[in-house]
């Protein structure tokens, strides 16, 4: 069940750049000073392990905020399958501004690589199976969308993006409120359209949130058979998603008793950055 690839807005992605950039150069690149202002580089950017590529366009706005001069020529796109040693990109241009942005570029690139590629292997590991394997909002803080889009990179879904475009009542929105149903019709008549989802830790919280006439139901931590239990007596009427504590050990036998969603905190939030190398040469 392939992702839709759906790139962040530019003007969102060059916020993060700009971000980024002004905690790396701050007043200025002294280092870069040293080297002569007409001085011309070509570099490559290198692959060093085998990985899943994200992250191509904040390199490219990296580099376009500091200088108009330097020429990119990339030779793999985001969503590809990278071998080690593969060599990914070209740049030529400026050499301070080259040296400047070498260091943010390989930051998010190594980064949305990394959520990239974990999510890749998330997705391999339940193929053939018909569900949906969704991200959370365990984010880097001010990294949400672009980790979200690494995560369809790499061949998993999106959950919600924030607290604004679907209502979730988990178990303390459900204490400190009145009861399920009540809060559930509440939502529909405040947010109409908005998909309502409710979070349930046992099988009566399920038939509660089913009768209700929720929209998803969240199985909290639920063990294989409780599962098994919750897809055969509701699974034809209402949308069910596995999560908690799910492990690329674990996903393929949660997938395998029916639910249609697998949620999964540790797609954005358990990184291994991916070795990417720039070499330079006159």
């Amino acid at each position: 069940m392939p992702a839709r690839l759906q790139l962040p807005d530019r003007a969102g992605i060059r916020q993060q750049v700009r971000t980024a950039l002004a905690e790396d150069i701050g007043s200025g690149d002294v280092s870069a000073q040293l080297i002569p202002e007409d001085k011309q580089l070509s570099t490559r950017i290198i692959c060093r392990e085998n990985a899943v590529l994200c992250g191509q366009a904040w390199v490219d706005e990296v580099f376009a905020l500091l200088t108009t001069d330097i020429d990119i020529c990339w030779l793999a796109s985001d969503a590809d399958n990278l071998q080690a040693g593969q060599l990914i990109c070209e740049l030529t241009g400026p050499a301070r501004a080259l040296l400047s942005g070498e260091r943010t570029a390989l930051n998010f690139m190594q980064l949305l690589s990394g959520t990239a590629t974990l999510a890749k292997r998330y997705a391999d590991a339940v193929a053939g199976l018909e569900v949906r394997l969704l991200d959370t909002r365990k984010t880097i803080p001010g990294l949400r969308a672009a980790q979200k889009y690494a995560v369809t990179c790499g061949g998993c879904h999106n959950h919600r993006m924030g607290l604004f475009d679907e209502v979730m009542l988990k178990e303390n929105h459900l204490a400190a409120g009145t009861d399920m149903a009540s809060q559930v019709w509440q939502a529909r008549e405040l947010f109409p359209g908005v998909p309502v989802i409710v979070e349930v830790e046992t099988l009566q919280q399920l038939d509660d949130a089913f009768q209700a006439k929720a929209d998803r139901v969240l199985l909290d931590n639920f063990d294989l058979s409780e599962l098994r239990t919750a897809v055969r007596e509701y699974g034809d009427g209402i949308r069910l998603e596995a999560s908690g504590g799910i492990t690329l050990e674990t996903v393929r036998a949660v997938a395998e008793t029916g639910v249609q969603d697998i949620s999964i905190g540790e797609l954005c939030k358990q990184i291994n950055a991916v070795d990417f190398s720039m070499r330079y040469h006159d």
